[in-house]
């Protein structure tokens, strides 16, 4: 084999490892579940309404701890704390000092929030690769369950890390969540997932 000829052979190789390395994302969102048992980011997320016209703006942090814990707070435009400590799934709004909270297995399920706890894959949903966009490696998780309450979720990543879930619920709407400054498995205290209901607070029970 000449020099030309191996010199292509490199390219040609290479060529196939990144084309075969950006058409899993699937496995790269398997591997996610599998390896990474916690993480950190901060996330703006933005609900659409169906025909794309009206949007909503939010932003917070978000941390999780496998499994089945959770945390994200939203700081803008309006408070509100939704903590998952692996019994119990709490939701705070501040302005109202009203906690509602749910059973974990009742409250997920199939749901966005399970593929991050944990919940299982390969079970619960239908997984599929999707074309690169906006500069991230994207897999679409349809849940097998038809009743529930969103239709389907995206996973993007870059690289291997996750930057952003794309959640279209039943009737349509999109709510788009990017990530930023994502850190996989650090150390996040078992107790950033223990929630206890404010003074004077209305607690309900679902």
């Amino acid at each position: 084999m000449t020099r030309r000829s191996i010199a292509a052979a490199i390219v040609v190789c290479s060529a196939l490892a990144s084309f075969v390395a950006e058409a899993a994302p699937v496995d790269t969102l398997r591997d996610f579940v599998r390896d990474v048992k916690s993480g950190s980011a901060q996330f703006t997320q933005t609900v659409s309404s169906p025909d794309g016209k009206k949007k909503k703006m939010s932003s917070g942090s978000f941390e999780f701890l496998r499994p089945n814990r959770f945390r994200f707070v939203y700081a803008k435009p309006f408070e509100q704390t939704i903590i998952a400590d692996g019994d119990k799934v709490w939701i705070y709004d501040a302005d109202l000092n009203q906690v509602s909270s749910r059973k974990f297995s009742s409250a997920l399920g199939a749901t966005p929030a399970a593929l991050l706890a944990g919940g299982s894959l390969d079970t619960d949903f239908d997984l599929s690769d999707l074309p690169p966009r906006d500069g991230l490696d994207w897999a679409e998780a349809k849940p097998k369950a038809k009743d529930g309450a969103f239709q389907s979720v995206r996973v993007g990543f870059r690289g291997k890390d996750l930057a952003a879930l794309e959640i279209i619920d039943s009737f349509g709407q999109k709510s788009l969540l990017t990530f930023s400054a994502f850190a996989p498995n650090v150390s996040v205290p078992a107790a950033t997932f223990h929630f206890t209901p404010p003074a004077g607070a209305d607690v309900i029970e679902q």
